[in-house]
């Protein structure tokens, strides 16, 4: 007995990444092909490889503690998650100097935003604070919210949109509100 399989298109099923549309100047372009073909690549597959091969060399931290100094590559695996509110504040607690004008309004919002974070009532102020880091940030609170902490950074919203949270010691009937 014999099957007959039909063919589903070419090669392997292969994840396919973003496209970007790049402009070089011909004489790169040229010089990208004459690489490409050298290596048995797409001149897309050489870009990306390219790109990838030289993030070790783009530094994200440079100072005279050399313990500290970071490339791209080496922080790619704390840097890098699926969710874009997780990436976001990711980078804006490591790397807050590369945020954009538009990124850093947005960034405020939320670092002065107490449903997000995991705090604790002080007797002295009377108010409720908490720490601007990645183990006090509540990620499932800040993902709900992502969307309104966008739209009100862009203008496109009223600040009432934001998530509420109680500033001050809250009764007995309110602590339902409480960031924990």
């Amino acid at each position: 007995m014999t099957r007959a399989y039909k063919r589903r298109g070419g090669g392997g099923k292969l994840t396919r990444s973003e496209t970007v549309t790049v402009r070089l100047d011909p004489k790169l372009r040229y010089l990208a092909e004459l690489a490409a073909l050298k290596q048995r690549r797409t001149l897309s597959s050489f870009i990306e490889w390219v790109i990838e091969d030289s993030l070790a060399r783009v530094l994200l931290y440079e100072g005279e503690d050399l313990t500290r100094v970071r490339s791209v590559a080496d922080e790619s695996k704390v840097l890098w998650d699926v969710d874009e509110p997780d990436r976001f504040a990711k980078l804006a607690l490591r790397y807050p100097d590369l945020l954009t004008h538009d990124e850093q309004k947005r960034w405020k919002l939320i670092r002065e935003n107490g449903n997000l974070w995991r705090g604790q009532y002080k007797i002295s102020t009377g108010r409720w604070s908490w720490t601007v880091d990645e183990r006090s940030l509540c990620y499932d609170r800040l993902r709900e919210h992502w969307s309104n902490f966008c739209s009100v950074a862009n203008g496109d919203s009223p600040v009432d949109v934001l998530p509420k949270w109680s500033e001050t010691k809250p009764t007995d009937s309110d602590d339902t509100d409480i960031p924990f």
